[in-house]
């Protein structure tokens, strides 16, 4: 996470991250450059992390689409059937926002690319650091609950920017 990573990363915005830009129909970017690399760190680490699907982190990114014991069968074939396709639109994502880092807007696709692949990586981030639905926002402490932070702040600015086009 280099030097962003052991402090909050939301009090450095003074403007919207993503903006409608009607008259070239693109989201405008505003991340400075050390944001950018972090952002990259986090979807390669993510894809790195797709490789093994079936890992305990990946558990909120891939749930069980049945989780009755009698669905052993079922949840398998679907799991069969399916997994491969999922991890593939996954990497697509991460492939997406990474190729698209170093550019200053985005255009519809590759901006539902990076509302998922950052909502991707914020699942897998509060899968590791067991984040509940009832709990207390509060300062981070580590490089991962300001990662897991900055998605969550990065992720409801992109979602507000593509409801306003």
């Amino acid at each position: 996470m280099g030097d962003y990573g052991a402090r909050q990363l939301i009090p450095r915005f003074s403007s919207r991250t993503f903006k409608w830009d009607a008259k070239t129909a693109t989201y405008r970017i505003a991340l400075d450059d050390g944001l950018r690399k972090v952002l990259g760190e986090l979807m390669s680490q993510l894809l790195a992390l797709l490789d093994d699907p079936g890992a305990p982190v990946m558990q909120r990114l891939f749930p069980p689409a049945y989780n009755q014991p009698t669905d052993l069968d079922r949840q398998e074939e679907y799991r069969r059937l399916m997994q491969d396709d999922l991890v593939e639109r996954h990497r697509d994502e991460c492939r997406t926002v990474i190729a698209s880092l170093s550019g200053t807007s985005l255009g519809e696709e590759q901006m539902l690319a990076w509302v998922k692949a950052v909502n991707s990586m914020r699942l897998v981030l509060g899968t590791y650091l067991d984040v509940q639905e009832d709990d207390r926002p509060r300062k981070p402490e580590t490089p991962e609950e300001s990662a897991y932070l900055w998605l969550s702040f990065l992720l409801e600015e992109s979602v507000e920017a593509l409801s306003h086009k």
